[in-house]
């Protein structure tokens, strides 16, 4: 590996304070927002600041690395090396001040994930992971739950703001999720969803059409955490995948099972 695991990490931290401190310092202010195409997909001004002064610390440390985010989308360098980048997870609540929202960094070096980190600042969260040694919040360890009975799980989903009346649509499996008697939530932020299993707050989350930026990071507390992250048909996650399962472990293939008879139902 070419560059120091250590001054990667460094540059992490920094780029994902500095986001933070920006998007604390208008929350509950002013500022523009913005539609993008799709129906209540906005973008704030915030959102743009954020990404600008995160890959301007990139681009101090690494400036040969790729980066791809969320409003800019792809940077591609002749690097091994990919930032991705959400420099607001959730700006839906951002723009609305709910505190429910976080920027979110990943380190890929060509197909493995080295580094992630999820802050949100409003509530003073700074979730984080490197491969092989462990998921942290404020720098304590995390782990998932320890549930073993799905009857008894708390889950957590979110759902695209416009979606095709097709054989597959979600709100069809979070029915069925429903009628078991169970209790879902719907944050609004995938990041800290993913986040809020792996530190045990939740027992499992699903979702539909995420982007890399929405759980690459997240991808990676949830697994140095202890827990499992899949597509629908259980295959090895890919963050390019537009099917996450993310779970304890224990709950893992409940849920898979149910999702498939669901869909299966539907189609």
């Amino acid at each position: 590996m070419a560059e120091d695991l250590k001054e990667l990490k460094e540059v992490l931290y920094e780029a994902t304070r500095e986001a933070g401190r920006i998007i604390k310092s208008f929350f509950e202010g002013e500022f523009k927002i913005e539609s993008k195409e799709g129906i209540n997909n906005l973008v704030t001004e915030v959102d743009k600041l954020s990404e600008k002064r995160i890959i301007e610390v990139i681009k101090n440390y690494f400036p040969s690395h790729s980066i791809i985010s969320e409003e800019i989308g792809e940077l591609k360098k002749d690097s091994p090396y990919q930032w991705i980048i959400d420099p607001i997870d959730g700006t839906v609540n951002f723009a609305h001040s709910i505190p429910i929202c976080c920027v979110s960094i990943a380190v890929k070096y060509y197909d493995d994930l080295l580094l992630g980190a999820v802050y949100n600042p409003m509530m003073n969260e700074f979730f984080f992971a490197e491969k092989g040694k462990g998921a942290t919040l404020n720098d304590k360890p995390i782990a998932v739950s320890k549930k073993t009975d799905f009857q008894k799980a708390c889950l957590v989903t979110g759902f695209p703001y416009k979606w095709a009346y097709d054989a597959q649509h979600p709100i069809k499996v979070f029915e069925q999720f429903i009628l078991e008697g169970l209790p879902v939530r719907r944050l609004g932020s995938a990041a800290i969803d993913l986040c809020w299993v792996a530190c045990g707050r939740f027992d499992g989350f699903w979702e539909y059409n995420l982007s890399a930026w929405d759980i690459a990071a997240g991808y990676l507390i949830v697994q140095e955490a202890g827990g499992r992250i899949s597509n629908f048909d259980g295959e090895p996650y890919n963050v390019f995948h537009k099917e996450t399962l993310a779970t304890n472990g224990l709950i893992h293939e409940s849920m898979l099972k149910l999702i498939r008879k669901t869909e299966s139902n539907n189609q």
